[in-house]
């Protein structure tokens, strides 16, 4: 009962929020004290895939297809954002690690800048191509013609999401996850309020439809902004960005682009691997694609936890190395990824039983619930693998080391999985089912390929 009890208590504490000093409490203690408020900032991440395709399922196949056709080429915006998002929590964890509090801050201005020219400059070209995107994507033209305002506001308001990101790349290699939760909290609550409201209007206000959810997404990732510079800037954190951070330093800006680039090619690679899967599965109809959708938003919504789970490792690797503490970092990274395996056997089983029930609850098409419940079983099979690999990347991250996730993404992504979908798919026909397995198998091997590397150990030596 005393136990129990403590661990209640660690859980309130993790959620409330406390700086710590993670290279010298309990390795176990840590991994409960950044990883529950990773997890509930993963949960409020997801939520944003969940609630947007819950009401826009009201608008009918189109306007599905049209989200999912958007989303796969949203996640090169999210690419670059992750990947600025890998290099904040990589050098300020290895700052806060050095207890180089002032470069900490410094870094972050620099990390904000770069993000914001990377951000006008996609957000500008994706916006004014939105409908040639759509149709590069394969969209019919009845679903450009209802989804290219949608886009166009969702790619405009792509500034957000790149800050949303990459401070809270920041505040969790800093070791205050409480902070990136939060913003993640004001941002999905917004969303959840404007979503129904500007989708379908209320009372003599009329709805805006499908444009309505991609301006209930933007206002709502922007006030999650708002929320994470009232933190920066009001010095009551280690964390903190003063007058004296506010210097361009091209010296600090090189070091960002460096380790961001092998996180921004991970992501890029994996972005593109799915937007190959997606434009092969449009070639079997809108109902296809719409179910792909709906699993993918399902999927997301418990990949997201268990990387959020996995993100402790990163913090921990980080401010161990900045300590110099190698052997206490390989130790939180193997305790991390036994319990995120734990995790990711709990969902596979809530798959294999629920996952047409779960997919019922975004559609009532029968055509569509059957892909997306087939989606499920078939991915899903996999799920213990990728919670092993979720954590052997995050850990290559966390000390740095970008380049080689990167170059696992590409063999295996792009060289293994996109051929091995294509052929099952459209060569033996498989269509839809062959796309899944190609999924589960190659992200399988993706977890096997990460581990053994990281058993090499050379992610312990790089700089950042």
């Amino acid at each position: 009962m005393n136990s129990f009890r403590g661990f209640i208590q660690l859980i309130w504490l993790a959620v409330k929020g406390k700086e710590q000093d993670y290279t010298t409490l309990g390795i176990r203690k840590s991994i409960v004290l950044l990883a529950i408020p990773m997890i509930l900032e993963m949960v409020m991440e997801s939520l944003f895939a969940v609630v947007d395709i819950f009401f826009v399922g009201r608008l009918g196949p189109s306007a599905l297809a049209t989200v999912g056709l958007t989303e796969s080429v949203l996640m090169i915006i999210y690419a670059v954002g992750m990947g600025i998002s890998i290099a904040a929590t990589a050098m300020v964890s290895r700052r806060f690690g050095e207890k180089n509090y002032r470069e900490a801050g410094s870094v972050t201005y620099q990390l904000m800048l770069t993000g914001c020219v990377l951000a006008l400059l996609m957000g500008g070209l994706a916006t004014y191509f939105a409908g040639d995107i759509l149709a590069l994507m394969g969209a019919q033209p009845d679903v450009i013609a209802t989804g290219i305002g949608y886009a166009r506001i969702i790619f405009a308001g792509n500034l957000a999401i790149l800050m949303l990101f990459l401070i809270n790349g920041a505040f969790r290699g800093a070791g205050q996850p409480h902070l990136a939760m939060r913003a993640l909290w004001v941002a999905n609550g917004a969303n959840i309020i404007l979503d129904p409201v500007l989708i379908f209007g209320i009372g003599s206000i009329e709805g805006l439809g499908l444009e309505g959810a991609a301006w209930a997404t933007t206002a709502g990732r922007s006030l999650g902004v708002v929320y994470q510079f009232y933190h920066l800037f009001n010095g009551r954190h280690l964390l903190r960005i003063t007058r004296h951070n506010m210097v361009i330093s091209l010296a600090v800006i090189r070091r960002i682009l460096k380790v961001s680039s092998g996180g921004m090619g991970q992501y890029l690679i994996d972005s593109a691997s799915w937007i190959f899967l997606t434009r092969i599965i449009a070639e079997f109809g809108s109902n296809a694609l719409a179910g792909y959708t709906i699993a993918f938003r399902i999927i997301v919504f418990t990949l997201l936890p268990a990387w959020g789970l996995s993100s402790a490792a990163a913090t921990l690797v980080g401010q161990n190395l900045g300590a110099q503490k190698g052997k206490r970092a390989e130790l939180a990274v193997w305790l991390t990824a036994r319990y995120n395996v734990i995790f990711m056997a709990a969902i596979t089983l809530i798959f294999l039983l629920f996952g047409e029930y779960l997919s019922a609850i975004f559609t009532s098409v029968p055509e569509v619930i059957s892909v997306s419940s087939e989606a499920l079983r078939i991915i899903t099979l996999g799920y213990v693998f990728f919670g092993l690999g979720m954590v052997m990347v995050q850990a290559f991250n966390g000390a740095g080391d970008t380049r080689t996730p990167a170059l696992i993404n590409v063999v295996v992504l792009w060289l293994i999985e996109i051929p091995l979908a294509y052929m099952l798919a459209i060569q033996f026909g498989f269509a839809a089912t062959g796309i899944f397995i190609a999924i589960a198998i190659c992200h399988s091997l993706h977890a096997l390929v990460s581990w053994w590397f990281f058993r090499q150990g050379k992610w312990k030596r790089v700089t950042v």
